[in-house]
């Protein structure tokens, strides 16, 4: 039988509570007396037609901070999906002749509804995700200052190009619900289409309907809806009233969603995920690698730019260990809202539970299978009782976890865990590491650690990623900062700067705009 691995229980009881003013019953009430047309008792509505509707069947929720119940996505039949598809056309239709200066004074005062709503967008984050506070708000203010670049520089992005034909639709995972769906949805619009949002069945229900209901009292043409995207796919993605498709999440529905539209001939923009590596070749700087190894946990790695594999040279594993280790031990786990004294500010912790329990739950019985099949435990982090309140469930959280010598049998060795589980592969060539660098067939992004910088202008540019840094992490970027990725990683158009605004317009005729597509790759 395979080893289990369960999460220990030790350290002195805690002293510890929840601050006054943090419970998701306050969340709640805050949520319910900002924007009552959205909510309906212990509920969310689904909003399409202009209006929000209490239709759908609300699925039972839970946070993962502690199992308090939550509310939980409306979730609409395909036939009332597709009704909110055409009524999005409509408002397309008509807002693709509201003129600029109109769009952004309306987009403008859905920042500023946004950024008074910022602490409460966060706390709702906190409970329905599990953010950290220092990262919810961080996802909250990137939505809003992203936009506000956009808007400030619109004129020159939209010079020469006309809005789609039909609405985006967007479908996102639920790990960035503001600053990857909200920030992505609000551009559009500036842009000059009307946007349609499924929300994410995992988490954000709450925090997107918030942001969304901001947006709609500005006059701003936004569908949000909840379902499942098995049934819902037929109306949002194969829609014939469809523009383009906007999807961030897994290769799995990444790779359906890509057939249907490829199909029909549908913009789309696919980000999937990729194995993310962080290469040590012929390198000794271990105190700045020391530094930046606790920031790569942040929110658990639960993100599509984490970096979960080092790939390492074998005759400096000894010395990579060194360094590795006490960085790790000292990444911070616990309740995000737990606090000592109520005058105490809130906990800074690099990651508080995973989206789930099931998740914490299939992370580790990848890595105990991984270990009977000869992968080598070289830490194992605790979840020490005193970062909790007492009471509440702790299934959701994983401690950091590292294995040396993933099994090629084994999903740590190939793909994206999306937790605190990190992998170490040994070489002895050149390659070797980017052979393993390479190992899911394109990632997005991608960093090598190496002392000389020809030995990285020459390697770099064989790892199939999207961003390589030199010794330093890369990410999505903001603003102008370009995004996209290679292989399996990314289908479709990239985004990032004016090319976010150019993959939901058009140009000239016979525009190729860079991207990865069946037919072609273009880089910007």
């Amino acid at each position: 039988m395979a080893p289990t691995l369960t999460p220990p229980t030790l350290t002195p009881p805690s002293t510890l509570s929840l601050k006054p003013g943090t419970g998701w019953d306050d969340a709640w009430r805050r949520a319910l007396t900002a924007v009552p047309e959205a909510f309906q008792d212990d509920r969310v509505r689904n909003l399409w037609a202009g209006n929000w509707h209490a239709d759908g069947r609300s699925l039972p929720a839970t946070s993962p901070l502690d199992g308090t119940p939550v509310a939980g996505p409306p979730m609409l039949d395909p036939a009332t999906a597709a009704r909110a598809v055409r009524a999005g056309l409509d408002q397309h239709r008509a807002w693709r002749h509201t003129p600029l200066a109109e769009r952004r004074a309306r987009v403008t005062a859905t920042l500023d509804a946004l950024d008074a709503h910022r602490d409460l967008l966060a706390l709702l984050l906190v409970w329905e995700i599990g953010k950290p506070w220092r990262l919810a708000r961080a996802d909250v203010d990137r939505a809003i200052d992203g936009v506000r670049w956009y808007v400030s520089g619109i004129e020159r992005m939209v010079e020469g190009r006309a809005p789609l034909e039909g609405p985006v639709s967007n479908i996102a995972s639920w790990n960035y619900p503001m600053s990857v769906l909200v920030h992505a949805m609000l551009v559009q619009v500036l842009a000059g289409n009307a946007v349609i949002a499924k929300t994410p069945t995992d988490g954000s229900v709450a925090c997107l309907t918030l942001a969304c209901a901001l947006a709609a009292r500005e006059g701003l043409p936004v569908t949000l809806v909840s379902g499942s995207g098995r049934e819902l796919s037929a109306a949002l993605v194969g829609s014939p009233e469809i523009g383009c498709v906007s999807f961030v999440g897994g290769r799995d529905t990444g790779a359906g969603i890509a057939t249907a539209v490829t199909g029909l001939g549908k913009r789309h923009v696919l980000e999937q995920e990729g194995l993310n590596t962080w290469g040590v070749w012929e390198f000794g700087d271990w105190s700045s690698l020391a530094t930046v190894i606790p920031k790569l946990f942040d929110y658990g790695k639960q993100r599509c730019t984490a970096y979960p594999r080092f790939v390492v040279q074998r005759s400096l594993f000894a010395d990579f260990l060194d360094a590795y280790l006490p960085a790790v031990r000292s990444v911070r786990v616990g309740h995000p809202l737990a606090v000592g004294h109520p005058d105490d500010p809130l906990p800074d912790l690099d990651f508080g539970p995973l989206i789930n329990a099931a998740k914490a739950r299939e992370l580790r019985d990848q890595v105990a299978q991984a270990v009977e099949r000869g992968a080598v435990p070289l830490h194992e982090g605790t979840l020490r009782d005193a970062s909790f309140p007492p009471g509440g469930s702790r299934d959701a959280y994983l401690a950091p976890l590292t294995l040396l010598g993933p099994p090629a049998s084994s999903p740590l060795h190939h793909a994206e865990p999306f937790g605190p589980v990190d992998t170490i592969v040994l070489v002895d060539t050149e390659a070797e590491l980017l052979a393993a660098m390479n190992a899911s067939n394109g990632a997005l992004v991608a960093t090598l650690s190496t002392d000389d910088p020809a030995t990285y202008a020459r390697l770099a540019p064989q790892v199939r990623a999207f961003k390589v840094g030199h010794g330093t992490p890369r990410s999505r970027g903001d603003r102008d900062e370009l995004f996209g990725g290679f292989g399996h990683a990314w289908r479709g158009a990239f985004v990032g700067g004016e090319l976010l605004v150019h993959a939901v317009t058009t140009g000239a005729d016979g525009e190729r705009p860079p991207g990865n597509f069946p037919d072609y790759h273009q880089m910007p």
